[in-house]
């Protein structure tokens, strides 16, 4: 498990001076007043609409396929909204890496966390069952301000963003643990503690079912968190976060445990677990990352990709 970020010599090798010097530009943007920064942020992300060709044609294809009864000129006006977001996100990241606790606090709001104490106090692991919401970040900040837990996150290859990202989140997590030790995490669990598990991307055909995300019948979904319940003790508590509409602040909602979790076999759980999921997307799904290509693997490796 990672606990601290480490610095080294090798950081500043001149091969990375240019990377450090658009992170010093990119840092001070945490100054700006948050309706401003969400400005530029909207600005970013239709810029990139129009640019990123590929990303934009997997957003659009992932509403159509999740959403077909939704007339067109809906769905473009979420691609639309959900490209502003994701370029609002950017100052997301931000400000949960270098915001300090008191701004934190001033634009923050928690709906749930008696929940999360419940269990602790019970002796029972904590799963937070949470969706690539685009605020992410920032929820993972806020719920550290009152119980600091175990984030699951893939190391970068960049060794200059590996130090940021893990300096930026250790402010919200006691450590880290990458995403394929299953050990570390179960043993996290048991101790008892809180660890971060998202299950709505596609990861391959390696332990996954094929099972219905929206109106997608056979999206490859993983089982871990049947696993990581069982072996972990674990209590699953299903965790949303979205940017407020008027784009000053940040609010999470932390959900009971969910009752008889893990059940009896991961293909239900799986099934309930993506109802799961619909359910916290719909709450805002504009703040979804949908630029992944959430259905890239189908049932037969023959079949016909859905992104072509």
């Amino acid at each position: 498990m990672v606990e601290k970020a480490e610095f080294t010599a090798k950081l500043l090798h001149p091969k990375h001076w240019l990377l450090w010097i658009g992170v010093a530009l990119i840092r001070t943007t945490q100054l700006l007043p948050m309706h401003i920064q969400m400005k530029l942020g909207a600005l970013l992300g239709r810029t990139a609409m129009k640019i990123a060709g590929s990303r934009t044609r997997t957003a659009k294809r992932n509403i159509s396929l999740c959403f077909p009864d939704m007339p067109q000129e809906e769905q473009q006006a979420l691609l639309v909204k959900n490209f502003e977001e994701t370029g609002k996100a950017i100052f997301d990241t931000i400000n949960a890496w270098w915001w300090s606790d008191a701004k934190v606090q001033q634009h923050m709001s928690i709906e749930g966390q008696q929940h999360i104490r419940d269990s602790l106090d019970n002796g029972k692991g904590v799963i937070l069952f949470a969706v690539h919401c685009l605020p992410l970040e920032m929820g993972a900040r806020i719920f550290g301000q009152f119980e600091p837990g175990i984030g699951v996150y893939r190391p970068h290859n960049n060794p200059v963003m590996e130090y940021l990202q893990v300096k930026g989140r250790l402010r919200s997590n006691k450590g880290l643990v990458p995403k394929r030790d299953i050990r570390q995490m179960i043993r996290s669990l048991r101790t008892p503690d809180v660890i971060w598990y998202t299950a709505d991307q596609d990861f391959g055909r390696s332990s996954a079912v094929f099972i219905p995300f929206f109106a997608v019948p056979d999206a490859a979904t993983i089982t871990g968190a049947t696993s990581l319940a069982k072996l972990g003790k674990a209590n699953v508590h299903p965790f949303f976060v979205e940017r407020s509409a008027d784009d000053k602040g940040y609010k999470i909602e932390i959900m009971p445990s969910l009752d008889n979790f893990p059940g009896e076999n991961e293909y239900d759980d799986a099934v309930r677990g993506n109802g799961i999921v619909e359910n916290i997307i719909n709450k805002n799904r504009s703040q979804y990352m949908w630029l992944h290509r959430r259905f890239k693997t189908r049932p037969n490796k023959d079949d016909p990709s859905l992104y072509q």
